[in-house]
């Protein structure tokens, strides 16, 4: 519209005395991904739960990057903010939804919420997104419920947990003053072969940020993949997990990193992607 209204033509004067040459643009691969998202016809409902859903900013990157993946697969995404508090007695709401999806946070508060919802995400065959808090707590949920762990929790939650299925990064154990000491930024990591991760990424390597202090304690690694649940990617010479998935399931995928900053308009982020289009077929 602006480019209609010879916005170019105005700053192309401003500026030409600098060397600026204008050029006839060709917009159509950007009016291609502008109508996909009016074109969205078909809703599909997604829950979002988290710890901070009454701040509608909290979760900016995941709304958009969902709103990305909805356009391209010509869906409506309607996304519904759901504390994780509230879940606690009554799991069932759940159940009126496409696809569930778990971003990150810390502490205790709103955990057991979020574990129960990965259990019933689970149990329910409900395609499942677990992003950093929400891959780890999908982790303890798992260990409680599928391999026996009762008492399985993170160490964030309960430092003097039985089973600590995710407990602090080797290098955090001695660190007295925590700000400003979280694993920050891009690392590489590996995808396996023949996984869900693959089919996405379509690439052995993939460079994912990340923001976290917790991790899975592989002590329980060959418990985990005994039960079903495969670790698909990893980084740091398998020193740490960071994808996991389960096979059997339609779609339940976790990732330590944050996969919403590298969805874009166009081009959603292939773990987003894929999870709208599982739920689009529920």
């Amino acid at each position: 519209m602006l480019y209609d209204q010879g916005l170019v033509d105005i700053i192309f004067k401003k500026f030409g005395k600098v060397g600026l040459v204008n050029t006839s643009a060709n917009w159509d691969k950007w009016n291609t991904i502008v109508n996909s998202f009016a074109d969205t016809r078909e809703k599909i409902r997604i829950a979002m739960v988290g710890k901070y859903v009454k701040l509608a900013d909290s979760y900016v990157s995941v709304n958009q990057a969902l709103k990305h993946a909805g356009a391209k697969n010509g869906k409506n995404v309607v996304i519904d903010w759901i504390d994780s508090d509230d879940l606690n007695g009554d799991i069932e709401k759940l159940s009126q939804y496409d696809g569930i999806i778990v971003p990150g946070g810390f502490g205790e508060r709103g955990s057991e919420g979020i574990i129960k919802t990965a259990n019933y995400a689970r149990e329910k065959n409900i395609p499942y997104l677990g992003i950093c808090f929400g891959f780890q707590l999908a982790a303890v949920a798992f260990g409680r419920h599928v391999c026996g762990l009762t008492n399985a929790n993170s160490t964030e939650i309960n430092p003097e947990t039985e089973n600590p299925v995710i407990d602090l990064l080797p290098e955090q154990k001695f660190i007295e003053n925590k700000g400003g000491s979280l694993r920050l930024g891009a690392h590489e990591i590996k995808v396996e072969d023949n996984t869900l991760a693959f089919k996405l990424y379509k690439s052995n390597n993939i460079l994912k940020r990340h923001r976290h202090r917790f991790e899975f304690n592989q002590k329980y690694l060959e418990t985990f993949n005994t039960k079903g649940l495969q670790f698909s990617g990893y980084s740091d010479s398998k020193k740490r997990m960071e994808i996991l998935e389960i096979p059997s399931h339609k779609f339940y995928l976790g990732v330590q990193f944050h996969p919403e900053f590298s969805s874009r308009p166009g081009f959603p982020e292939e773990s987003f992607d894929a999870f709208i289009r599982a739920a689009s077929t529920s």
